[in-house]
């Protein structure tokens, strides 16, 4: 029987979670985390913009963003700067360390998916997801 479009994004996205909560754990970070320290390593942001770049990835669950934000300051991997959320060296050195574990698991996930394939089912989703938004206004 074939399956929807949507059957597979959903199947896909949670077995993506489970394998990148596990690959992360490696090095004491959840995704969530990790999705915020790969923010934060092209420059600082203030609050606000960080929460508008992670949005599409966290949802609205603003208890969730303050515990890992609490969590990754306390850690002494995200420092404030002129009102700004910054990494600090540790946490580009967790960040480095969990990019490239990720990096490893992207390579195995798409074991058997061309460049040119991959870059297709991005493009497709892209489109589909900013047609999907633009319709459920």
């Amino acid at each position: 029987m074939n399956k929807p479009i949507g059957y597979w994004i959903k199947r896909l996205d949670a077995a993506l979670e489970v394998q990148l909560d596990r690959t992360l754990a490696r090095i004491r970070l959840t995704r969530r985390q990790w999705q915020t320290l790969a923010a934060l390593a092209d420059g600082a942001m203030i609050p606000d913009q960080l929460e508008e770049v992670l949005k599409p990835l966290w949802g609205g669950d603003d208890r969730l963003r303050e515990r890992e934000l609490a969590a990754l300051v306390g850690h002494g991997m995200i420092t404030m700067i002129d009102d700004r959320l910054a990494l600090s060296e540790r946490g580009r050195e967790r960040y480095h360390q969990a990019q490239q574990l990720v990096e490893d698991a992207r390579q195995d996930l798409s074991m058997g998916i061309g460049i040119d394939e991959y870059a297709m089912a991005v493009s497709v989703l892209e489109r589909m997801s900013i047609n999907a938004e633009r319709l459920a206004r």
